[in-house]
C-alpha cells in the first residue's frame, strides 16, 4: 500500500521540480532581491550576472575589493558581434551599478578588446541616479530606450565618447 503511494508521489514531485526549474521566468526574475548587495559578495554578483535578461554570461569574473575604488572584471570569449558586446556591457553595467551599492567600475575583457566603465560616467550618460530605480521593469525600460537610440549609443561607444567608456585594444 505504501509503495503504491510513494512511487506516484515521487514522480509528481520530480515533475513539479523539473517544471519549476525549467521555467524561464523563475530564472530571470526578482533581480532586485540583490539590491544593496556588496561587490565582495561573489554569490550576489554571480546570481545577478546569471539572471540578466541578455545572452552572454562571462566565462569568469573577478572582484576587486582590496582598495577603493572597488570593481568587477568580467571575462568573455567568443563574442563575434560588436552589437552583442554593447548590449552585454550596457545591461550588465547598469544592473551591477544599480544593485551593488559599492561597485565603482566594471571592466570587460572580450577576446581582443577591453572596456572599462565607471558608475559615475554611466549615470551621467543616462542622466539618472541608479539609486532612484525601484524595479526591473523600470530598469529594463531605461536600458531599452538607450539601446534604441543610435546617437546616444554612439556617444558611449565611439572614440568621441571615450570619456564615458575607456576602450583599449590588446596587443
Amino acid at each position: 500500500m505504501i509503495k503504491s503511494i510513494i512511487k506516484p508521489s515521487a514522480v509528481l514531485l520530480l515533475g513539479a521540480l523539473w517544471l519549476t526549474g525549467c521555467n524561464p521566468t523563475s530564472h530571470s526574475s526578482n533581480l532586485f532581491q540583490y539590491k544593496d548587495a556588496y561587490v565582495g559578495d561573489a554569490s550576489a554578483v554571480g546570481n545577478i550576472l546569471d539572471r540578466l535578461p541578455i545572452d552572454g554570461y562571462p566565462k569568469d569574473f573577478a572582484l576587486k575589493t582590496q582598495n577603493p575604488p572597488f570593481g568587477i572584471v568580467l571575462n568573455y570569449s567568443n563574442f563575434k558581434s560588436p552589437a552583442a558586446q554593447k548590449e552585454v556591457i550596457l545591461y550588465s553595467a547598469t544592473y551591477l551599478f544599480t544593485l551593488i551599492q559599492n561597485v565603482d567600475w566594471v571592466s570587460y575583457n572580450f577576446d581582443n578588446q577591453e572596456y572599462k566603465i565607471t558608475k559615475k560616467d554611466l549615470q551621467n550618460w543616462y542622466g539618472k541616479d541608479f539609486n532612484d530605480l525601484k524595479s526591473e521593469d523600470e530598469l529594463n525600460a531605461m536600458i531599452k530606450t538607450q539601446l534604441n537610440d543610435p546617437n546616444k549609443m554612439n556617444i558611449l561607444f565611439t572614440e568621441s565618447g571615450a570619456k564615458n567608456l575607456k576602450k583599449q585594444f590588446k596587443d
